[in-house]
């Protein structure tokens, strides 16, 4: 029996070691989330019904004197903000609502709200998701700077992609894919999500330019929380004499700075992964859901709590791409509609929208139990 609470119950076990660390990080991302469309609605003068983190039946919650009820439900995996007027968390408009409303109630439902006031509302969830990442990388480059190295090649590996391309060593990168490179880590940045695909390097040797172009191939790393990830690779090799490694510190502008670009990064390699895996050219092993998230909050605590800020930054970067997605009903899928209605003048027929909000649903769901497959069944 003692074993059974110690491995429950003790800071490597399954309850403070792993679900506590997840409900924390996964808490924090829906909060800041569901907080975005909270402000920016009550801005735009918006009535808020009810604030809750998580789905299902409430634990708990109170009435704050606007009227909104703030709760945490039973079921962890979310959150939503729902307006006067809404059918349902996803902000569908329910026509029956509508009509009992009373006409206080009318001018703060969001239904009747000028478009850009609900398209506003909308986009605030996954722009606060980008603050938080912004925010935690700002405050991480503020206190630790970042490291650094020159962009030169030290070594090339036997029978890899970058001696067929005719890399040397000595060679220092200047650009690739035509984007400016600064340091090492603007490499492997480009590269390691570009496998399969050839790309075109300039370096400089010998003061000179040269061309050469390299097709990364997969090699399975393992990252610092001992996950086993695949990415893509030329068999180019920097060091210390070359390289210059070299600690890099930031004033507080420039650490926002600076944390602006990597989150632009991050996106830029999520957009990107996205479209190489509906293609079939990323390994669906990559892709995890609520279980791989909860691993990884565990992991993230035993290395400290550093680690699990930053695990809530790439999570919640990744919640906000996610939800920025065309499909209805997420926001994204809002966002179409409130252009197309933008355009047209009048809104999309009510006919239109379920259709599009049903295909969307069957779509989230899909997507939903195939990383639980993953999740559970594993590669």
């Amino acid at each position: 029996m003692s074993d059974v609470l110690t491995t429950l119950f003790s800071f490597d076990g399954l309850i403070l070691g792993t679900i506590i660390p997840f409900l924390f990080v996964l808490t924090v991302v829906v909060f800041v989330h569901e907080m975005g469309h909270y402000l920016v609605g009550r801005w735009c003068g918006i009535g808020v019904k009810a604030f809750s983190i998580g789905f299902g039946p409430e634990l708990f919650g109170f009435q704050d004197r606007r009227g909104t009820r703030w709760k945490l439900s039973a079921i962890p995996l979310g959150g939503y903000v729902k307006f006067v007027g809404d059918m349902a968390v996803t902000s569908e408009p329910d026509n029956d609502e509508l009509s009992r409303l009373t006409e206080e109630e009318r001018k703060v439902a969001f239904h009747t709200q000028p478009v850009w006031k609900r398209a506003a509302t909308v986009f605030a969830g996954p722009f606060f998701n980008f603050l938080l990442t912004i925010a935690v990388f700002s405050v991480m480059f503020s206190i630790y700077g970042q490291y650094v190295s020159d962009p030169m090649v030290a070594e090339v590996r036997d029978g890899s992609p970058a001696q067929a391309a005719g890399f040397e060593p000595g060679d220092r990168f200047l650009s690739v894919e035509g984007r400016r490179i600064e340091t090492f880590s603007d490499v492997q940045r480009v590269v390691s999500g570009r496998a399969g695909d050839p790309l075109d390097f300039v370096v400089e040797r010998n003061g000179q330019e040269v061309r050469l172009t390299a097709t990364p191939e997969v090699m399975e790393q393992t990252d610092a929380l001992g996950n086993t990830i695949r990415i893509g690779v030329i068999g180019v090799v920097n060091n210390e004499l070359l390289g210059q490694p070299r600690l890099v510190t930031y004033t507080p502008a420039g650490a926002v700075v600076e944390a602006v670009l990597e989150t632009g990064h991050i996106l830029e390699r999520t957009g990107q992964f996205l479209q190489r895996f509906v293609v079939g050219r990323e390994d669906r092993c990559q892709l995890g859901g609520p279980v791989r998230i909860a691993e990884m909050s565990g992991q993230a605590a035993q290395q400290g709590f550093e680690w699990v800020v930053q695990l809530i930054a790439l999570l919640s970067v990744g919640i906000g791409f996610l939800n920025l997605l065309p499909i209805p009903p997420l926001d994204g899928g809002h966002l179409v509609f409130y252009a197309m209605e933008a355009v047209r003048g009048r809104p999309v027929p009510e006919r239109v929208m379920d259709l599009f909000y049903r295909a969307g649903l069957f779509l989230v769901l899909a997507f939903m139990a195939f990383v639980f497959w993953n999740d559970i069944f594993g590669c």
